[in-house]
């Protein structure tokens, strides 16, 4: 308890009171809040921690960090892997504009890219949509749709393709009963690109997942609110699921982007390792296989290598600086 000490002034009627002297007991003094303890780690879990990371740790720098470096260097030089590489600067680079093989490999991938890519995220979103109405066997609908993904770019998928759409095949057949001669997909130049694209387009069980999963996120109220105002399905979607879906969309844009430059697998194979025909399939990965593996031009195929790189990255920094004005989060003011 406080008590009052004895010689403190009194109060006079009509005067501010004056201060009282008071006096705590220890009893009523508060203690100091205890500081939290900085927790110390010890050296042995230090150890610990390095040790449960090392596998990534030497994966990390012998089979990515250590060959990109490597690359890097090779890039400028004129190595034939069998001789010491040659310093040769900026040629390689030089070189790469002025052959017209890498001007249309760069062609082809993007024309795969900015066809196949767009095509993939609408079927695979189309699908989702469907299989996020209510119905019996969901579950085997799902895992219908999404088997060809993990397949999709195997090499075995590739050769029952190419069996598929080459002169005389099942697609070859199929069209001339309908009348239509045009013969097999794999040797024409016109369809040969288009051929591919159906390939990537099969596999669109992995965006179709994550679509799906988005879609289970948006709130049925609002489409119930959007319905009593007399909105229809094309206005819901528009105006409802896009913009809901669009992290969603952005996400499996630009993943698909960077999958569609890296295609080279099905290329390969459909086309004997050639690119034809006439160059029709010649990828910008392809491509960079043949001078490296093939003409044994390492330098030249480590200068594609960082080109293609660069160029990934840039899309990739266009594509999350346009992502502002499209891409709404849940919260955002905008």
């Amino acid at each position: 308890m406080a008590s009052i000490d004895p010689g403190a002034p009194v109060a006079v009627p009509g005067q501010p009171a004056p201060a009282q002297h008071l006096q705590r007991t220890d009893a009523e003094t508060p203690l100091p809040s205890p500081r939290p303890a900085k927790r110390k780690y010890k050296r042995e879990d230090i150890r610990s921690g390095y040790l449960f990371l090392s596998p990534w740790i030497i994966g990390f720098v012998g089979l990515t960090a250590f060959p990109m470096i490597a690359s890097l260097y090779l890039a400028f030089t004129d190595y034939d892997l069998f001789t010491s590489p040659q310093w040769v600067g900026f040629d390689n680079f030089v070189d790469l504009f002025n052959d017209p093989r890498f001007i249309q490999s760069a062609q082809v991938t993007a024309g795969y890219v900015l066809l196949g890519t767009p095509i993939k995220l609408g079927a695979a979103l189309a699908v989702a949509m469907l299989l996020n109405m209510k119905h019996r066997g969901q579950g085997a609908y799902r895992s219908i749709f999404y088997a060809p993904s993990l397949i999709g770019a195997s090499v075995s998928i590739a050769i029952v393709w190419k069996a598929m759409f080459i002169d005389d095949g099942i697609v070859d057949r199929v069209q001339q009963s309908v009348g239509i001669d045009i013969g097999g997909w794999v040797g024409n130049p016109a369809f040969s690109l288009p051929m591919l694209i159906l390939l990537g387009v099969w596999g669109f069980g992995a965006p179709m997942v994550i679509f799906l999963a988005g879609l289970k996120q948006i709130p049925a109220e609002l489409y119930e609110a959007a319905e009593c105002d007399g909105a229809g399905p094309v206005r819901k979607f528009w105006n409802i699921t896009l913009p809901m879906l669009s992290p969603v969309l952005f996400f499996n844009l630009l993943l698909e982007t960077i999958a569609a430059f890296q295609v080279f697998s099905s290329a390969y194979i459909i086309s004997g390792g050639t690119g034809g025909p006439a160059g029709s399939t010649m990828f910008y990965t392809l491509y960079l296989y043949l001078r490296g593996f093939q003409d044994f031009q390492m330098g030249y195929a480590s200068a594609m290598a960082w080109v293609l790189v660069s160029v990934i990255a840039v899309i990739t920094v266009i594509l999350f600086r346009s992502s502002k004005g499209w891409v709404h989060y849940t919260g955002d003011e905008r």
